[in-house]
Order: structure tokens, then C-alpha cells, then sequence
């Protein structure tokens, strides 16, 4: 599965993200950046020309063919700040998954999109409206795959990728296309480890 197959990872680079959980422990955002760099590693191994990432907040940036030596430029350039505009992002991300497939440039086994958020967006219908259209558009169910991966304990962010991941369907999802992991869910597991878990789950 994993070497017929393309990695989006979508950062949330919100000002919440600089939030420290614990007394001591590295921020969010440094976690990412560890995070990001042992799945660009991964991937890399079967996919040399580097996995699209994509970081938002108001905005969103788009970064492509990053292999493991280019995250630290990345996130050298972008530090967190504003809001959480995630429609938006998750929009251009699977348009351009659209745009590739038609032009026969996508890997037989489709994509798998890495949201890595710490709080809600800003606009829960929007986000909603991306996913199930996205899935509309999708022949069979495993193309395109969308995984949440919560950071930080943000109850009502918690609670938003619960109905990502169990409601779409009966709002009008062609597939359940979305898989959500929450800091609940993480357990002992690292952030590292769960990236590495979606991709290869």
C-alpha cells in the first residue's frame, strides 16, 4: 500500500501551536517540526521525491517534494501565528489531488492527506462541505484518505473530529473517507508514532 501511494501533510501553524503542554516539554510546534522530519524520513524511503506540505493559519503556504532535509527549512521560514483557517487549506489540497488524478499523474494507489491540528477551525461547516465533496468526486474508497491528528486537549476540537470521523457519511459522504486521532486515543504514543501509524495503517 505505502509505496503506490502520495503523503500531504497539512500543519497547523495557528498561534495556539506555540503552546508548551507540559511544564518544560518542547511546544507543539517543535514536536511538529521532530514529527514532520521522521515522516518526510519514512516516506522518502519509498517515495524519493518527498511527500507536499502544506502549513496554515489566516493562510496557507504550500510546499512541494519535501524530503527530509528541506523540513527544517520549512519550518525555519514559518512560526506559529493567527488563525485556523483549515477549509481552505483542505480545499486546495484535494483539488489539486483532483486536478493530478485527471492528468494521470497521481500513484495507482491514490493519496493520504495528515492534518495535524490543535484546535477547531473556524469554520466547522466549510470543513465539513470540502470533505464530503472531495468524497463525491472519488471512484472508489481507498483513493483518498484523510487523517486528523489532534494535538494539544482542546475539548471542542476533540469533539469536531469525532463527528469528522463518525458523521460524514449520513451528512452526505460518498465514502468515510476521514480517520481521526485524538490526544486521547494517542495514549502513550508519540506524535511521531502516530504519523507513522497513518500512513502505514
Amino acid at each position: 500500500m505505502l509505496e503506490q501511494r502520495d503523503y500531504t501533510l497539512i500543519i497547523d501553524k495557528s498561534g495556539s501551536m506555540a503552546t508548551r503542554d507540559q511544564l518544560g516539554n518542547k511546544s507543539r510546534w517543535e514536536t511538529m517540526q521532530e514529527s514532520s522530519l521522521a515522516l518526510a524520513s519514512k516516506c522518502e524511503e519509498f517515495d524519493p521525491d518527498g511527500i507536499t506540505v502544506y502549513l496554515f493559519s489566516g493562510r496557507f503556504k504550500r510546499y512541494d517534494n519535501v524530503t527530509a532535509n528541506k523540513v527544517t527549512q520549512v519550518f525555519k521560514e514559518n512560526e506559529p501565528s493567527g488563525r485556523t483557517d483549515l477549509a481552505s487549506v483542505l480545499q486546495d489540497a484535494t483539488s489539486n489531488y483532483f486536478q493530478r488524478k485527471a492528468a494521470g499523474q497521481t500513484k495507482p494507489n491514490g493519496e493520504t492527506i495528515l492534518v495535524v491540528t490543535d484546535g477547531e477551525p473556524d469554520d466547522r461547516k466549510a470543513v465539513m462541505k470540502v470533505i464530503i465533496e472531495a468524497s463525491r468526486r472519488m471512484e472508489r474508497d481507498e483513493e483518498l484518505a484523510i487523517s486528523f491528528i489532534q494535538v494539544g486537549t482542546d475539548a471542542q476540537a476533540t469533539k469536531f473530529l469525532k463527528i469528522l470521523d463518525d458523521e460524514l457519511q449520513s451528512a452526505g459522504a460518498k465514502f468515510d473517507i476521514v480517520d481521526t486521532v485524538t490526544m486521547e486515543d494517542m495514549e502513550d504514543m508519540t506524535l511521531t508514532e502516530v504519523l507513522l501509524n497513518a500512513i502505514t495503517d
